[in-house]
């Protein structure tokens, strides 16, 4: 059967190139990107209530802890010290739950659809992932215009603003693929939203979103350097705020996780579509 003239060719992933590969890709994921926009745009009021939640630990808790000054935050001001935290934690909190959106796709047989095109399970857990992220990516600006508001001091570079998209998009990525892999695992939403809250709060207070790791318990401190929510905040204070940091070895744990994760809910995904 031939295709239309000027129809471009179908290659599989698999037999192209590195190049074409990546370009296939990013596709995949600019396709899936776009979706999740269109969601949004014609459901603003979700956008609304999530921010409700970062909003409210700036002004209450932020702001009362920046008065009685008991956490040392060096030479920032408290406040300013916590916003980039709260930035990280409101990507945490949209893409956690990201799991239960793919197990209801599953129920309306949206999800088996798309498991039986030619797009590879990856290609479909990397678009939904970094899907989730443009939920995270809307609510981070809210974020950063209520803490500019409140006072916040950031350098707001062009650069530095790119590398907040970057860094907040990989952090939201992973949640959301570690929330996928779970749905894969339990293949229910009440499960889902259950495990999601079990993990949220020691994700979120195992970092140092709210105080420098170093004033942890030892053993915290042992889990706080391998928790990704800790680099994206380090990197995140790095851009907004300058203080010091690795940024090379922060975002590359991030790349990392987002693999790790994307391998582990590719793995995981047909059980959800048996």
């Amino acid at each position: 059967m031939l295709s239309a003239p000027d129809a471009p060719p179908i290659v599989s992933a698999d037999r192209a190139g590195p190049v074409a590969t990546t370009r296939w890709f990013a596709s995949r994921i600019w396709t899936f990107c776009v979706l999740e926009f269109q969601k949004l745009s014609h459901d603003r009021t979700e956008l609304l209530t999530r921010a409700i939640q970062p909003v409210l630990w700036l002004l209450i808790f932020g702001m009362t802890f920046s008065q009685f000054r008991v956490i040392p935050s060096g030479s920032v001001p408290y406040l300013d010290f916590i916003a980039p935290g709260i930035l990280a934690q409101s990507t945490l909190f949209v893409s956690v739950f990201y799991g239960i959106q793919v197990i209801w796709e599953r129920d309306a047989g949206i999800l088996a659809k798309l498991m039986v095109t030619p797009t590879p399970r990856s290609a479909v857990v990397a678009g939904k992932s970094f899907a989730a992220s443009i939920r995270a990516f809307v609510q981070a600006v809210v974020v950063v215009a209520v803490a500019l508001l409140l006072g916040v001091t950031f350098q707001l570079a062009p650069w530095r603003l790119l590398g907040v998209v970057v860094v907040v998009m990989l952090g939201a990525a992973f949640f959301a693929a570690l929330s996928m892999a779970l749905a894969g695992l339990v293949l229910k939403r009440e499960r889902i939203m259950g495990i999601g809250q079990a993990i949220t709060m020691p994700l979120f207070f195992g970092s140092n979103a709210l105080y420098p790791i170093e004033f942890m318990p030892v053993w915290v401190q042992w889990l706080g350097r391998i928790n990704p929510l800790t680099y994206e905040v380090n990197a995140l204070r790095f851009l907004l705020l300058g203080t010091p940091t690795n940024l090379v070895l922060d975002i590359g744990v991030l790349v990392v996780a987002v693999i790790v994760g994307v391998t582990c809910a590719s793995l995981v995904m047909p059980r959800l579509v048996r």
